[in-house]
């Protein structure tokens, strides 16, 4: 909200407030071209002796100091116009004329030793002031085509590049600002022909503060103002492989941390590499290789990845490890002791249910239904009498309604429980069950190896042959004397301690393919199965690279161009070739600078020393992913030349 403005009596304060004053309208009448700082706005109305003009010539102290507070508050406004302020433009360049014709020599003069005098500190803030002010405003376009047609913006940057020390702490603040206020006027500055030898010439200041300055906003300053005069195309004569800006931007590219700082270096080397000739030249230059690791470390290091895994598991066919035998489920001795109590007819419905499971495909005859019944309950039968088979039968559709009895018609008649069948459990077969006779033996599993071996020692003392061969199970050993039959029964005896298994290994077995038989003969002979957790990690991209990648990149493919121009891997602009953007193809119709006339053999030099560079780096770009194919196939495109130019 806009206040009154109370005059300061010690600053001399008759003029303030004219005769003509009218206040100024409320916030919600105030036209949008308006320009608010919180203070009262006649001091800039459009006459030739507004305030803020008399209060800058006026040479007294507080007046400048009271038109500068509010011109750096009033120059952050878009709004602001310098034209619209009749000799405000004039007056802004007054202090620091001053300042670069003669107050630098005096401020270094004194200040080497002692503290400016109030006097001159005071003049060398108002210089600063003004062209802080004439920098903000040279930011907005309409001001900029003001500033660039006034007479005293290039003699003032021209004086300043060359009569101030970038080294002077002194000096370093306003040259700095008026390295950024050109910055705004640089892009339309075209450095005729009969300028380039002369002090109007801005590129060798400017690459020569760059080069020697320690201040760091100077040499970002220095060397973006840079890259905005020679991306000029009437400017790129000015390139030269020789400048002083050029070590410094390699100079600078390690600091991978100081994003702002290898931001301007980058730009800078993509400018100089972007001319052909500068391009072959740099080819020869001693830092080519390093610059070229460089680059692609920087790719690297800001590459943002994550990892991803894909399933790729097909069908993974498995047996048990050990053997399996699918029995009907027999009444257990818990089981039986639960039942026998129980009155009928509910003994018979959970008999029914521990026995049986209902299956639409199953079916059991009645008698055997009856007989198993009979068989489970006869001993007990003085204590709870049995069901009659009537009755069983009937019961089954009571606890498995979706079965029935039936009598299936034929020669012979058969009745059946169908939609039932007995319950099966599967039952590990027993580690130390004799299988004598091709697994006939109708022994039970004994209790440990010694018993077994006693037992099947009784089978091979049964032999009435000297020689005979193994009956063990499916074992395919021939005749053996009975002395040599004995020590190889023992291979078939499981120890008395399984080995341990790791936890992470299953029990069960991976099999080649569904129909591979298990187990087999020879298991050495077993073609080799799939594995059962097959996964794939890999690295990929998550976000496109930053703009420092992408001129990193692009300064390496320009390198590379240079480097395979007369190899079948250089890329080519044309359906099957991803082109480069910012160079033109085929340059017949077009003017040839004298610069790219390099002997034959200098070219030649220089390509092998690309290549040689580009094949010491290919490790490293073999790990560059970036998530734009285009951009991607460029990197692979690189990569296979560089294995290409190893041989």
């Amino acid at each position: 909200m806009s206040t009154a403005y109370t005059p300061n009596r010690n600053a001399g304060t008759a003029y303030y407030r004219p005769t003509n004053y009218v206040p100024p309208p409320p916030q919600a009448q105030r036209p949008l071209n308006t320009v608010v700082d919180g203070y009262e706005r006649w001091y800039t109305e459009t006459v030739t002796n507004n305030r803020m003009t008399l209060s800058l010539r006026s040479g007294i102290k507080q007046e400048v100091n009271w038109a500068l507070d509010r011109l750096c508050r009033l120059c952050h406004n878009e709004q602001f116009l310098l034209r619209t302020v009749p000799g405000l433009l004039d007056a802004l360049f007054e202090w620091p004329e001053w300042y670069v014709t003669e107050g630098h020599t005096a401020s270094a003069e004194i200040q080497s030793l002692f503290s400016l005098p109030p006097d001159l500190a005071a003049k060398r803030r108002h210089a600063l002031e003004s062209l802080f002010v004439l920098r903000n405003a040279a930011m907005h376009e309409i001001n900029a085509q003001e500033l660039l047609q006034h007479a005293h913006s290039f003699t003032l940057v021209f004086n300043a590049f060359h009569r101030l020390n970038p080294d002077l702490d002194e000096d370093s603040e306003f040259l700095l600002n008026t390295v950024e206020f050109f910055h705004s006027l640089a892009a339309k500055y075209v450095i005729a022909p009969h300028l380039v030898r002369s002090l109007w010439n801005p590129v060798p200041p400017l690459a020569r503060i760059a080069a020697t300055s320690c201040n760091r906003s100077l040499i970002i300053s220095a060397l973006t103002t840079l890259t905005l005069i020679l991306s000029t195309p009437s400017n790129m004569s000015q390139l030269s492989s020789d400048s002083l800006a050029l070590p410094c931007s390699i100079r600078y590219l390690p600091l991978f941390i100081d994003k702002p700082l290898v931001d301007a270096s980058l730009n800078y080397l993509y400018i100089h590499l972007s001319h052909p000739a500068m391009a072959k030249t740099f080819l020869l230059h001693p830092e080519m290789p390093n610059t070229l690791k460089l680059l692609v470390s920087l790719l690297l290091s800001e590459q943002v990845e994550e990892t991803v895994t894909l399933d790729v598991t097909g069908t993974i066919h498995t047996t048990p490890s050990v053997a399996v035998e699918i029995r009907d489920h027999e009444l257990t001795k818990k089981e039986l002791d639960g039942l026998i109590g129980e009155p009928e007819p509910q003994r018979c419905f959970e008999w029914m249910k521990l026995m049986f499971v209902a299956k639409s495909a199953g079916e059991l005859t009645q008698v055997d239904f009856w007989n198993l019944y009979k068989d489970a309950f006869s001993p007990y039968a003085n204590d709870r009498p049995l069901l009659v088979a009537s009755d069983v039968i009937k019961n089954v559709s009571v606890v498995f309604p979706s079965a029935q009895a039936m009598v299936l018609q034929g020669e012979v008649q058969k009745f059946i429980v169908r939609g039932v069948d007995r319950r099966k459990v599967p039952v590990v077969t027993e580690r130390f069950k004799c299988q004598w006779d091709r697994s006939k033996c109708s022994r039970p599993a004994f209790s440990n190896p010694g018993e077994l071996f006693d037992h099947i020692l009784d089978h091979i003392a049964q032999m009435d042959t000297a020689e005979s061969p193994c009956l063990w199970a499916s074992c395919p050993q021939s005749d053996l004397p009975k002395a040599a039959l004995r020590p190889h029964i023992l291979t078939h005896i499981s120890s008395p301690q399984p080995p341990t298994k790791h936890p992470s290994q299953s029990d069960t077995i991976t099999l080649p393919s569904a129909d591979s038989p298990y187990p087999i003969n020879d298991p050495t002979s077993r073609p080799p199965p799939p594995p059962r957790n097959t996964t794939i990690s890999f690295r990929q991209p998550t976000v496109d690279p930053p703009s420092t990648s992408l001129t990193a990149l692009l300064c390496i493919r320009i390198l590379f161009r240079a480097s395979f121009a007369s190899s079948e891997a250089a890329p080519r602009a044309d359906a099957d070739h991803f082109g480069f953007p910012g160079l033109v193809e085929g340059a017949d119709d077009q003017e040839v600078d004298s610069r790219d006339e390099m002997p034959a053999d200098k070219e030649r030099e220089g390509e092998a020393k690309g290549r040689k560079a580009f094949v010491g780096v290919r490790r490293l770009m073999e790990e560059v992913r970036i998530k734009d194919e285009a951009l991607m196939g460029w990197i692979t495109e690189m990569v296979d030349a560089s294995i290409f130019g190893a041989h």
